[in-house]
């Protein structure tokens, strides 16, 4: 057996051998494409969107500009971005296809389809050459990939000299009274709901479980920097509940 073979990694709570791991995170959003905007309300009691909007404030988009918005599921992150660019052109990646389809039903795809790419890719190995975007992107994903320092790597190459990082994802607020309410309100809350709303429970209890995996605002910044962003910063939202990393490749 290969040394690789023998590596493992976090899939939730369970421990999974590495290569399985993303046939499993492709399951959970299988499962929950149709829903994935409410998903999103539910994971987030509906701030999600206050974050997002939080994220393009930073962002500052500019006219012109090329996004690559990785685990863009139904393309929330890259309307925004082309809105406050006034134009600019955005490729939304997203390993699971259902995602995508789900994407270019939404209204807003119509009247971009110039501005807009669709394409089923995986965040550790992306398929576009060096130096060719101006902005990556990823909100909520970055959690679900197997080696997230890989899918950092990633971004710098295919972003241009002078490019932006910008990740989104849920992290740990630095109150323990409050993490904890928040742990009871996601483990308790969050599943129930996902069962009644979209018939899933496992999915979501999945989500909630790789919230709690994933590390913390300092920990990932140090990530960010070894991918060899500099002026590496983050901004909590919501006391931490989520939080923004930004990067630059100079």
């Amino acid at each position: 057996m290969t040394q690789d073979a023998d590596k493992t990694t976090h899939f939730g709570f369970e421990t999974v051998p590495e290569h399985e791991k993303a046939g499993r995170v492709q399951g959970v959003f299988n499962s929950v494409a149709s829903k994935y905007d409410i998903m999103n309300d539910v994971m987030s009691m509906g701030i999600h969107r206050v974050w997002k909007e939080a994220m393009m404030d930073w962002l500052a988009p500019r006219p012109g500009q090329r996004l690559l918005d990785v685990a863009g599921g139904t393309g929330d992150v890259s309307f925004k971005f082309l809105g406050r660019a006034g134009h600019g052109h955005a490729t939304v990646l997203d390993l699971t296809e259902p995602m995508l389809v789900e994407g270019r039903k939404r209204a807003e795809a119509d009247s971009l389809t110039g501005s807009l790419d669709w394409v089923v890719g995986d965040a550790m190995a992306l398929p576009f050459p060096d130096n060719t975007f101006d902005v990556y992107t990823i909100s909520f994903g970055i959690r679900n990939v197997t080696r997230p320092q890989e899918a950092l790597n990633e971004a710098y190459r295919v972003l241009r000299p002078g490019g932006r990082l910008m990740v989104l994802e849920f992290s740990q607020l630095p109150n323990p009274a409050m993490q904890k309410a928040y742990d009871l309100y996601s483990f308790n809350v969050i599943p129930r709901m996902g069962q009644a709303i979209a018939g899933d429970r496992d999915s979501y209890q999945y989500l909630v479980e790789s919230i709690r995996n994933f590390p913390d605002q300092e920990t990932f910044l140090s990530m960010v920097r070894t991918a060899g962003f500099g002026q590496a910063k983050y901004r909590n939202l919501s006391m931490g509940i989520a939080a923004l990393h930004s990067g630059w490749k100079l």
